[in-house]
């Protein structure tokens, strides 16, 4: 796919500038609402986007590529700067957000002092050709958010580096590969040892993303009643409300397989079903449905799951749980 370079648009926007009559007091109005209009759409995407990464949370080691030069060697190793997710994301998000603001000091200062209006013009064309050029914007407004699973910036993970890569760290000085080799694998082996806890929560945090692999890896007959110490949340109920690939099969086999009990309520008072019927999940109750007796159980504010997803408006849900509902009470009265 070929890059769109902003080049083509930048010149021409110079050369017409150029040609502003920079005395016209109603050009120069007409400039600064322009540029005032996009340099506030501008603040508030990068201030968006600040927020939402300055929330990542990521441990995992990545390998950043270095950027790119001019006059560099081709024959040369590609260098990649060995860092934390969580820690590039907010560097480049925090890089964004001064260089943004600078920008605007310095365009404003230069017309305030200088009476120059070609950089309010230049910038009202090319400020949002810059934004878009950023990779945490990129993978908010037009990818999938900030997972590393996106690998917005072109990252290597340690597996994947070659002999012929470089790694430095964040001052620049070069990493050891043979200790990059062992801090992957101390790292590996710590994650093999994540406990149940752990694994039920980031299970949890992945969402519809999530795989659920480790989860059922991790569960037997003796834990799959398992409560969170917080919020007494358990495996079944984070599978009723995940609506992650593989959520159907997961419960038939925590029910059929492992024998979970579904009646079990967390510290809202919600089983299994009323976090089917909160989060919407279409999966979790198709699976639930044949519960019938716990569609009466009551959380702490008096709800039943189907008022949950009523009021949630989650009528899928509550269509499938009515009709579970009417199928037992036809076939009570078969019965008599």
């Amino acid at each position: 796919m070929v890059e769109f370079n902003k080049m083509f648009v930048m010149l021409p926007v110079m050369f017409l500038a150029r040609k502003l009559d920079a005395e016209d007091p109603n050009i120069v109005f007409y400039l600064r609402v322009a540029y005032a209009c996009m340099q506030f759409i501008s603040i508030l995407v990068v201030m968006y986007t600040y927020i939402q990464a300055s929330a990542v949370k990521g441990d995992q080691i990545v390998y950043v590529p270095a950027a790119a030069t001019p006059f560099a060697d081709p024959g040369a190793k590609k260098k990649y700067t060995e860092i934390s997710y969580g820690a590039h994301v907010y560097s480049t998000a925090r890089s964004l957000l001064g260089s943004t603001l600078f920008g605007i000091c310095m365009t404003v200062g230069l017309h305030y002092y200088r009476g120059m209006v070609m950089g309010l013009a230049i910038q009202a064309v090319m400020a949002p050709l810059n934004l878009i050029e950023n990779p945490l914007i990129k993978a908010l407004f037009l990818g999938n958010g900030l997972s590393a699973e996106g690998r917005i910036f072109g990252e290597k993970t340690v597996s994947e580096l070659t002999e012929n890569d470089e790694i430095v760290d964040e001052q620049g000085n070069a990493v050891v590969r043979q200790a990059v080799q062992t801090e992957s694998a101390a790292t590996a082996a710590a994650t093999t040892k994540r406990s149940l806890e752990d694994i039920l929560l980031d299970t949890w945090d992945a969402g519809s993303k999530a795989d659920l692999a480790p989860l059922m890896a991790a569960l037997n007959k003796k834990n799959c009643n398992y409560q969170t110490r917080e919020d007494s949340w358990t495996p079944l109920m984070i599978l009723a409300g995940l609506g992650a690939k593989g959520t159907a099969s997961a419960i038939r086999q925590l029910l059929d397989g492992l024998g979970a009990n579904p009646a079990i309520c967390d510290k809202e008072g919600w089983n299994a079903l009323h976090w089917a019927a909160f989060h919407g999940s279409i999966e979790g109750a198709k699976e639930l449905r044949k519960e019938v007796k716990l569609l009466s159980a009551k959380d702490k504010e008096g709800l039943t799951p189907l008022e949950i997803a009523r009021k949630e408006n989650n009528d899928l849900v509550a269509d499938i749980f009515e009709a579970a509902v009417a199928t037992t009470s036809g076939e009570g009265k078969k019965t008599k």
